[in-house]
């Protein structure tokens, strides 16, 4: 019997989801079915990203529509156009052929005219991307006003996209929905500010615990010297020949750097990042999922609502400033069951963020060793000859040509000609890594674990005095104030971005940066503070005029 069935689902939606080889719940599925197929209950599921969700809400949303009302009676609401599509797609899939339910997708980057005719037509689930979706709520091309049933999938991700007050408005324009079901990896004040706002009473479930990574994923990290970075990078992607993933990097800029790079050295990359068309990221995505391209840079943003299967290896060129980033980062692979791996490149700087880290997702980081030349080469080698030996030569006529090759072969023996295929393979890795530096930290380095200073993830590269400002590498730190903080629309990652690029400065000369509703303080090595101050301070965004000071004199303190 179908576990389906179980849980009270129609024959008809059985039919479709047997047929996709659906007959297990997961344990998102499992509970929170039965509550959703009432209709009437809000709900909150807590679940990181690849515990299937979809079909969690999906086929209790498939079996309440009514289907011969033909007017928008559920609504999806979702962070990225990917993940429209995505879900759309999903629920084309499990619905029941034989009572069809109609599902339109709204999402920006597209014609919203075709859209609009598409709702015109007539149908009973929106999916839809919160700014498009408000487009068409104020331009009166959709009524919201029979909506039963609201869905907000990834509902952090949309928060921390800066998405809260287009949510809040969504809400307010449907009066009449039935109940609200809100799914999220992480459950951050703000979303527990809106659903006490916008629910009644919801049932909560946690799959796993809050914030805590997939435990099919094994979280790594190499340790070295900020200007080793690429190097490094180079040295995990030549180690893992059948690696499939997704680069972290922390800026438009750097995405397309390391894309640039690694194109000119014949890797099969390419790069994700807010300058790009809808056409253009639609073009890479496409590439990236048939695996014409092994390997995707990305930023945070750009890769929101991302849902590729496969994905072996998630990257951190660099640690993300706001560490529950990190959970979405790493969620990308150990999908649907699978292993993944998380591989973190941590400079002596960043390795108090790795205690923070571990904290957050409930597991150790696990130090490795960054391979050595030889270790490299030893491994693509080997890679090499399992690949040979397990090529098809069953549809070729082959065997055509043995007589030729037996003939130029019949002088050479067989240990040269393996020499020779080796040596056309693995010229290239072999004169690169001939005399390959050691990248990995060592002595002071390995310090950096625990710490000697007495303050624990602090090492001899990184202190911090009684205030918690850090001295030692970098120089001595100043701490600043800022009149902006997350009321404005800013969470750390974006933040960082913003007041680097206000002050044309690098990341590097930062500490810590402390964020709260309308204020932040940054710290920033002493020699560049004056720079960064007479490049904010007195700028305005958004209508208000930015003050940013020395917080120890004269500015506020916290």
């Amino acid at each position: 019997m179908n576990k389906f069935q179980e849980l009270g689902i129609e024959e008809g939606l059985l039919q479709s989801i047997e047929t996709l080889g659906f007959t297990q719940p997961t344990p998102i599925q499992e509970k929170a079915i039965p509550v959703l197929l009432q209709g009437t209950k809000d709900f909150i599921g807590l679940a990181q990203t690849g515990t299937g969700k979809t079909a969690a809400f999906g086929l209790p949303l498939l079996q309440l529509i009514k289907k011969e009302d033909r007017f928008p009676q559920a609504l999806i609401v979702c962070p990225t156009r990917e993940l429209c599509l995505q879900i759309t797609s999903d629920l084309e899939k499990f619905k029941n052929k034989k009572a069809p339910v109609s599902v339109t997708a709204v999402y920006g980057g597209t014609s919203i005219s075709m859209q609009i005719r598409d709702l015109k037509r007539g149908t009973h689930i929106v999916v839809a991307t919160p700014g498009r979706l408000i487009d068409l709520i104020e331009r009166k091309a959709i009524n919201l006003e029979q909506i039963h049933y609201v869905v907000l999938d990834e509902a952090d991700e949309m928060l921390n996209m800066g998405f809260k007050e287009d949510i809040e408005f969504i809400l307010k324009n449907t009066p009449n929905r039935q109940s609200t079901w809100l799914f999220s990896a992480t459950m951050p004040p703000e979303i527990r500010q809106v659903s006490k706002r916008y629910m009644d009473k919801p049932f909560e479930i946690t799959i796993g615990k809050v914030n805590e990574g997939n435990a099919n994923i094994d979280h790594q990290y190499y340790a070295t010297q900020h200007h080793n970075r690429y190097e490094v990078l180079k040295r995990i992607i030549d180690f893992n020949p059948g690696i499939y993933g997704i680069v972290f990097a922390r800026t438009k800029a750097d995405t397309q750097d390391i894309a640039e790079k690694l194109t000119r050295e014949g890797y099969d990359i390419d790069a994700i990042h807010g300058d790009l068309t809808q056409q253009q990221r639609d073009k890479v995505m496409g590439l990236f999922r048939d695996k014409s391209v092994k390997l995707l840079v990305a930023t945070d943003v750009a890769a929101r609502g991302i849902d590729v299967q496969g994905i072996t290896h998630v990257i951190n060129y660099e640690l993300p400033d706001d560490v529950e980033v990190y959970t979405h980062r790493s969620g990308r692979t150990g999908r649907a069951g699978k292993s993944g791996i998380s591989v973190s490149i941590v400079t002596p700087k960043e390795s108090y963020r790795l205690r923070q880290i571990e904290k957050l997702v409930k597991t150790k980081v696990h130090k490795m060793d960054i391979p050595s030349g030889k270790d490299v080469c030893r491994k693509q080698f080997f890679s090499f000859i399992d690949k040979m030996l397990g090529a098809d030569i069953s549809h070729g006529e082959y065997e055509t040509y043995l007589p030729v090759l037996r003939e130029k072969f019949a002088a050479v023996e067989k240990e040269e000609i393996l020499q020779r295929v080796a040596a056309l393979e693995f010229d290239r890795f072999l004169k690169y890594y001939e005399n390959a530096a050691d990248l990995n930290l060592r002595d002071g380095g390995k310090k950096g674990d625990r710490g000697e200073s007495g303050v624990r993830g602090a090492s001899r590269f990184e202190q911090r005095d009684t205030q918690g400002r850090k001295f030692g590498g970098g120089g001595s730190y100043q701490r600043l104030f800022v009149n902006l903080g997350t009321k404005d629309g800013f969470y750390k990652a974006s933040f960082l971005q913003f007041i680097l690029d206000m002050s044309d400065l690098k990341k590097d000369v930062l500490g810590r940066i402390d964020m709260k509703e309308m204020n932040s303080w940054v710290e920033i090595e002493a020699g560049a503070a004056k720079k960064m101050i007479k490049a904010i301070d007195g700028k305005n965004y958004r209508g208000r005029k930015i003050r940013m000071n020395d917080a120890e004199s004269g500015g506020r303190g916290k």
